[in-house]
């Protein structure tokens, strides 16, 4: 009976792993000893890594940096639907639809025009000024609905990006079905686009993350709102060293999940 024995790693493979591997940590080594060997390099560490001031304030940025996340996740679901809605409305063809057409297409143009902050300062303080009642006076809902506006007009370009890259025989083949161009839309083109577009959605997604920062502007205690009064209080900038390391525990594995995204979908079209 011949047993069979597991192949061999090829020689060049292993090679390669040790050079990239010591390649990195030799420009890892470089990059910090040229920064620990600065002159003022104890004063940075002092006034952006102290231990001390990261234990006392991280608690408290985490608690405010609930509000990022809440905002985030409201933000994220509003952003697909006006995305999604505002892209179909630009696709559908017909006279009759020509008004609409126009209005998503002047909704895009002025919302990716205008930066997100001034946004949420039209809406965060202009609306609140109305003398609306209670919730509708909270800034955090109108600086909310200004992220939304803002990246909702990328995301429809995302969408129709990903519509329009569907063959034109999909929707005739839709149509030789007996579907309306409505139907044939919404059951054939628009499944097939969103699988399509979910990576570069993911930028938008991370974009959104770092606009809930803004709502700061506004006055909210969220996490960099709360980093900025410890750092104007103890007159040391360490908070924002935690705020910041929030922000990346949310945005790497969005922009990791974004990256499988991609190998999977270049597997399955080779």
């Amino acid at each position: 009976m011949k047993i069979s024995t597991p192949p061999r790693r090829d020689s060049s493979s292993w090679r390669g792993g040790v050079i990239a591997t010591l390649s990195s940590v030799a420009v890892f080594a470089v990059i910090v000893l040229g920064v620990t060997s600065a002159p003022g390099w104890s004063t940075f560490r002092k006034n952006f890594l102290s231990g001390f001031h990261f234990r006392k304030s991280f608690p408290l940025i985490v608690r405010g940096f609930a509000l990022n996340v809440r905002v985030f996740l409201i933000a994220f679901v509003l952003c697909l639907v006006v995305g999604m809605i505002v892209a179909v409305v630009r696709m559908i063809p017909g006279p009759a639809f020509l008004p609409f057409r126009l209005l998503a297409v002047i909704y895009t143009d002025v919302f990716r025009a205008v930066p997100s902050i001034v946004l949420i300062y039209i809406f965060g303080f202009g609306v609140p000024g109305l003398g609306l009642d209670r919730p509708w006076n909270n800034p955090v809902i109108w600086g909310t609905v200004a992220i939304v506006l803002n990246s909702g007009a990328y995301v429809a370009e995302v969408f129709r990006s990903g519509i329009r890259s569907i063959h034109p025989s999909q929707m005739a083949a839709a149509r030789s079905l007996g579907l309306s161009r409505v139907q044939a839309l919404r059951f054939v083109i628009v499944p097939q686009a969103v699988r399509r577009v979910i990576p570069p959605l993911i930028n938008d997604f991370i974009a959104v993350v770092q606009s809930t920062a803004l709502l700061s502007t506004l006055g909210p205690l969220e996490g960099l709102r709360r980093a900025q009064n410890y750092a104007s209080y103890h007159f040391n900038y360490t908070a924002y060293f935690g705020a910041t390391l929030l922000f990346l525990v949310v945005t790497i594995p969005l922009a990791r999940l974004g990256d499988a995204l991609v190998a999977r979908q270049e597997a399955r079209q080779r």
